[in-house]
């Protein structure tokens, strides 16, 4: 039986400056990093959430060299996806991100679940950050 999730992937550019990005900027911490012939296992996890483990890993094999080649040419235009996380203030993280020169792609703004800021990590990932709150579907009308 499946119990929980414990990994999530993010491709990325550099694995080196993309720990450098988790760890000293979002306030993740290092946890695994280790190399297997020509391929490096990297793991960062958020302190509140030591069980899931977010995998740094620069697209390559197995996956096709044309897949490869697209997925590269996404992250080039910020076009892949990244993480969700929460945070307990929306307008304070993003002045504090925004300080340290993550760039933000909407400010936070009012939603029916909540306040939401959408920015990018140093690979071009987006990244939604949400200040949670209680809604119901009828919010969304």
């Amino acid at each position: 039986m499946i119990t929980n999730i414990s990994i999530a992937s993010v491709f990325v550019k550099d694995i080196d400056e993309s720990k450098r990005f988790y760890t000293e900027i979002l306030g993740f911490e290092a946890k695994d990093d280790v190399t297997m012939g020509d391929y490096r296992w990297c793991t960062v996890i958020h302190p509140s959430q030591p069980e899931l483990a977010v995998n740094l890993a620069i697209p390559g094999p197995p996956f096709s060299p044309e897949l490869v080649e697209a997925m590269k040419r996404a992250q080039d235009d910020g076009g892949l996806n990244g993480l969700g996380m929460n945070v307990d203030d929306c307008q304070k993280t993003f002045e504090e991100l925004s300080a340290k020169g993550v760039v933000f792609l909407q400010e936070p703004s009012e939603r029916p679940y909540g306040v939401e800021a959408l920015c990018r990590d140093n690979s071009g990932n987006w990244i939604v950050l949400v200040e949670q709150r209680e809604y119901t579907a009828a919010d969304f009308a």
